[in-house]
């Protein structure tokens, strides 16, 4: 059908990649023309498409992704390519990935778990022009917005781990393999009260609320 609407999927886990694409294209409607595995690839295949008549209509972008983050390649998108419709499409729901976000230039943000029929309202809505961010994550965006209106010099953060030490770099490893505390302690050879206050200092420095966010990070960003 010439009315379709086109879909780029940039995401760097190919079971994910592979889903999105199955589920999109059984929706009446909509067809995906590409794939891209990271940032510098998503970059890449919108100019490829577009050079050939075929810009898609919407792009699906992961936040986490090698080479150039979903942030970086949307920045970069907008930049030459402003008429670009992005979608954020994430498993983070962190204030600054939010803002970011938006202020690169995407139209939507959602996060992996919402249902398929949510994504498909969502890609239809900012087809059209409306952008659109999932309620839950909206009061995150006006937080995040008050936060940096009220610290205007505090650079942009994606939850680094330049600022963690090697202790503290070595206890994250161990907190993306599942270990507890008592088991962190008795492999590096520290007191478990030690190895508590570096997890504190760790959630500091990356922003985060708990252990399970740090873990999880961890795995993301592919820190190790």
């Amino acid at each position: 059908m010439t009315n379709d609407i086109t879909i780029l999927i940039c995401e760097d886990q190919t079971l994910m990649r592979h889903g999105l694409r199955t589920i999109l294209e059984l929706e009446l409607g909509m067809k995906v023309i590409g794939e891209a595995a990271d940032g510098e690839e998503a970059v890449a295949s919108y100019q490829a498409l577009r050079a050939r008549n075929t810009a898609p209509d919407i792009v699906l972008m992961d936040v986490e992704m090698p080479r150039m983050n979903g942030v970086q390649a949307t920045t970069a998108l907008i930049a030459s390519h402003p008429q670009a419709h992005i979608i954020i499409l994430t498993t983070f729901d962190y204030e600054d990935y939010v803002f970011d976000a938006i202020k690169a230039g995407a139209m939507g943000y959602l996060l992996k778990d919402v249902p398929a029929t949510d994504l498909m309202a969502t890609i239809r809505k900012v087809h059209s022009g409306e952008p659109f961010i999932q309620p839950r994550l909206a009061n995150k965006l006006l937080i995040e917005f008050g936060r940096k209106g009220r610290n205007p010099a505090r650079p942009q953060s994606y939850h680094s781990s330049d600022d963690l030490s090697p202790r503290e770099i070595e206890i994250l490893k161990l907190l993306a393999e599942g270990a507890s505390n008592r088991k962190i302690a008795e492999q590096l050879g520290l007191a478990e009260g030690t190895v508590k206050n570096h997890v504190s200092n760790i959630l500091s420095k990356l922003q985060i609320e708990n252990r399970t966010q740090a873990a999880h990070l961890a795995r993301e960003r592919k820190l190790f």
